[in-house]
């Protein structure tokens, strides 16, 4: 079976994108696996499906190279609005999207047709270890002292729907995220379904650099949620101010944590990285 693709990109985070709306899909987990290992290799982040929704005008699945379902992504979030406004299944430039981690909503900015910029509001940080998968009889998991190998870090954690945590950081540019990050992912006994980890610095008030440890997948150049999990706790402990720029290797994102909503936004382009298809043994005809 031919399955339709475009691969599109959002400052770093490389997804393949299918609509699963036109054409049907299954065996989600083993197809995931076949298109990173077989075609894309390091770099995918892994698929997105572009479903039907009765609560919001589509529904984003994600699934991880190793086969995984992940909950949300804000860049994978971002470039599904474009791809369903570039491939005319809606004509809004305001649309909400249903995904694990809860309704998101999206803006478009559009430019003589052409979808120029992209806004995501991923919703309230969830900062209640209740809601967080974290083994704490903590409140809130903010600065943590956990040791890692053999470094004590402080770690923060927080969730949209996915877990993330934080670790700021003195030179993240020289840091060995490939030794921690890995580590920290397959820390089971704090993180009992594993954790995304942001390493963070801050350059000053308005400027953070940071690097991604993505689970399921390794170091990725870009994560627009993990840059705003590095935006928000730098803000809450008074690091940063509430709308900051976040570099990361596959480009600065723009981060607004609003006061009077308490959501947070990120906003940055994305681009159509080739659009083909790719024949599927496992999957019959329908």
């Amino acid at each position: 079976m031919k399955i339709k693709f475009t691969k599109m990109q959002a400052y770093g985070n490389d997804y393949v994108y299918i609509d699963a709306i036109h054409q049907k899909v299954d065996k989600l987990d083993e197809l995931s696996r076949f298109l990173s290992n077989r075609h894309f290799g390091v770099g995918s982040d892994g698929i997105v499906l572009i479903c039907p929704s009765e609560i919001a005008d589509f529904r984003m699945r994600m699934f991880n190279p190793d086969g995984t379902e992940g909950e949300m992504c804000g860049n994978a979030l971002r470039s599904l609005s474009k791809y369903v406004y570039v491939h005319k299944l809606t004509d809004k430039t305001d649309l909400v999207i249903e995904t694990l981690g809860g309704l998101q909503k999206v803006k478009l900015f559009v430019e003589n047709g052409d979808v120029v910029n992209i806004e995501a509001n991923i919703g309230e940080p969830r900062l209640s270890t209740k809601v967080i998968p974290v083994n704490t009889n903590e409140d809130e998991f903010i600065e943590q002292p956990v040791q890692i190998l053999d470094k004590v870090f402080k770690i923060s954690a927080l969730s949209w729907g996915n877990p993330h945590c934080v670790i700021f950081l003195d030179d993240v540019e020289h840091f060995d995220v490939h030794k921690y990050g890995k580590e920290i992912e397959y820390k089971t006994d704090l993180f009992p379904n594993k954790t995304n980890v942001t390493f963070a610095q801050v350059i000053n008030r308005n400027y953070i650099k940071m690097r991604e440890w993505e689970r399921g997948t390794g170091e990725t150049i870009g994560c627009g949620t993990g840059c705003c999990t590095a935006a928000v706790f730098a803000s809450i402990t008074g690091r940063c101010d509430r709308q900051v720029t976040v570099e990361q290797i596959g480009g600065n994102l723009e981060v607004n944590w609003d006061e009077k909503t308490n959501t947070v936004f990120m906003k940055g382009p994305s681009h159509t990285v080739f659009e083909s298809e790719i024949d599927v043994p496992f999957l019959m005809e329908k």
